[in-house]
This record gives C-alpha cells, structure tokens and sequence, in this order.
C-alpha cells in the first residue's frame, strides 16, 4: 500500500534556502528505495518552515530509506541548519483520481 509522509522542518532563522538546497540535492538512491515523490517547499507565511511531502510504495521502503548512506549524510549535513520545530503526519494512501489506485 502507498504511503505519504507529509511534515514541516523548522530551519534556523536565515538558513532557509541553505536547507533547501540539502533537501533538494539529488539522491538518486531514493528512487531505487521506493519513493515515488519527494516534493519539498516554502511559504512566504513561514519564512523559517520548509515543507515535505513524501510518497513511497510502503512504510517500510521509508523507514529503510533512513539507512541509505547518501540520506544519512543528507541527515549529517542538514542538522545544523534545523531548528528543532518539528510538524507533520503520515497516511496510508487509499486512492486517486490522477493515477492509478494500488
């Protein structure tokens, strides 16, 4: 079953674009781990918020995604930038009108 992992990371204040530019780096073991999508954002409504919204073909290939070497060092090298402010939840997807339902 599909899983979505939707959450906000707190950055500190003016290191915004810097953890960003961790998140969005490429990662192509991410893929090759399941995930479907991995979409990362800001709102100027929270100037020290970056948004995440993950899709993965299951819990699991998530949870095991958190041992890939290039996503600890993505983890290693984005720490110092966090805030510590923490958000989000996460769901079994049931279906969509856009693609195919599992």
């Amino acid at each position: 079953m599909t899983y979505a992992n939707v959450g906000t990371l707190g950055a500190v204040p003016g290191k915004r674009d810097e953890l960003v530019a961790h998140l969005t780096s490429s990662k192509p073991g991410l893929a090759e781990a399941g995930c479907l999508l991995y979409e990362v954002g800001v709102s100027d409504d929270e100037p020290d918020t970056v948004f995440v919204a993950e899709l993965w073909t299951s819990a699991e290939a998530h949870r095991s995604s958190l041992e890939l070497p290039e996503v600890q060092q993505a983890i290693a090298a984005a720490r110092p930038l966090l805030s510590g402010q923490f958000g989000g939840f996460a769901f079994n997807v049931i279906g969509s009108p856009v693609r195919a339902n599992d």
